[in-house]
């Protein structure tokens, strides 16, 4: 392992970038970074019970069932776990936790697996999917999955896979997050807003730019990522705020990940093969 030196060089030579929102100063600072053996690092799932960040590595071609993709454990300090934590899944992005399962979706297919072994319980075909993307889980035990080539919202509940949304203006679905009342979707064309009750539709944030990731920092701001390296801060009521940006470097910024209580945002890099720790600070 090199976690010991990854940390020390990233507290010596740490990037970040600052701006305000809503009078504040905020920056984002590099702690930690992962081994490059995360293969095709696209999400970040983190686990409040048991301290650990599950990431979801695709291992080859988005797109192919290879077989080859895996999911990796790794601790709140940049230690990787266990390598190999679930294995038997093709090309594995967006992850979801309700109750003691982890939900993963896999091309066209939710797959399900025990947080206490590691092993698949159980998977669901979706019908007519392509590329499933993200997952996000209400507090009513909902689970929502994006298709980024069909722009439709699925949704899982009591084992029955349905469509639960598809609507004209959501192209590129991809980020999802879910808010008390509302599922936020992320897309090409900035932040939607969609009422549980009645999947009243609104145009929540504009002029964003893609959408990979989507959290929400618990202060009425969001963070989203663009895949290419960028992380931008955002609110309905400011201009995007670039947070960090490594994107001539050639290192991807995926589906991203943020522990509130800790302010740590945590982005997987994809081709760079590393999940990346950022201290976010509000001053």
């Amino acid at each position: 392992m090199k976690i010991a030196s990854n940390f020390t060089l990233a507290l010596i030579a740490f990037i970040f970038m600052s701006s305000s929102t809503m009078g504040q100063k905020v920056t984002a600072e590099k702690i930690w970074a992962t081994p490059d053996i995360l293969t095709t690092s696209e999400s970040v799932c983190y686990n409040p019970e048991s301290k650990l960040f599950y990431v979801s590595c695709i291992n080859g071609n988005p797109l192919e069932k290879d077989g080859n993709g895996f999911i990796a454990t790794v601790s709140l300090t940049g230690e990787v776990i266990t390598q190999k934590w679930a294995t038997g899944l093709n090309a594995p992005k967006g992850m979801g936790i309700y109750r003691d399962k982890l939900f993963v979706t896999d091309i066209d297919r939710i797959v399900v697996v025990s947080l206490e072994s590691g092993e698949i319980e159980t998977t669901y075909p979706v019908e007519g999917a392509v590329f499933l993307n993200d997952i996000a889980v209400s507090p009513q035990g909902w689970i929502f999955v994006s298709d980024m080539s069909t722009n439709k919202i699925h949704s899982v509940e009591k084992g029955i896979v349905s469509t639960w949304l598809e609507d004209e203006s959501l192209q590129g679905t991809n980020g999802l997050y879910c808010e008390p009342k509302e599922l936020l979707i992320g897309t090409k064309n900035g932040i939607f807003s969609v009422r549980y009750e009645d999947k009243r539709i609104w145009h929540l944030i504009m002029d964003t730019g893609s959408i990979d990731g989507l959290e929400a920092d618990g202060k009425g701001n969001y963070f989203i990522s663009d895949w290419m390296g960028k992380v931008q801060l955002v609110n309905e009521e400011n201009e995007p705020i670039e947070l960090l940006n490594t994107t001539k470097k050639g290192i991807n910024a995926a589906d991203i990940e943020y522990v509130q209580d800790r302010q740590l945002l945590l982005v997987p890099t994809f081709g760079d093969n590393r999940v990346t720790a950022y201290e976010i600070r509000y001053e």
